[in-house]
């Protein structure tokens, strides 16, 4: 399997479960203390640490670190889209759509050299 699509993957199971340690105590834990927030979304994070770290090695052998951070802004908003609207019941809105379009340009401006 090509790097690219390997580092993808991983970097996408990663952001949905950064995600919902990071946002996901909003609707679950709410009535819960916030340093129990904090402890639960730490042992989730571990998790998402067991995804991100290799799927960064595999990336790197195949593109440098910037093309990395681009490549993880862009899978970020990709899945916290769906997971705002979803999952958090918040409003589809227009600035997603223009948000993404700068992302993904910043992609664009990244890969193109390679």
């Amino acid at each position: 399997m090509p790097a690219l699509l390997q580092t993808t993957l991983l970097l996408v199971l990663s952001n949905l479960l950064m995600l919902y340690a990071w946002y996901g105590h909003l609707k679950n834990l709410a009535d819960r203390a916030w340093y129990i927030a904090a402890v639960v979304s730490w042992g989730i994070a571990l998790f998402e640490y067991l995804l991100q770290v290799p799927a960064n090695r595999i990336g790197y052998t195949e593109y440098n670190l910037s093309q990395l951070k681009i490549l993880e802004e862009a899978i970020s908003l990709t899945v916290f889209v769906p997971f705002a609207v979803l999952y958090m019941k918040q409003p589809l809105k227009l600035d997603y759509l223009w948000a993404a379009l700068c992302i993904f340009g910043a992609v664009y401006f990244i890969f193109r050299s390679s």
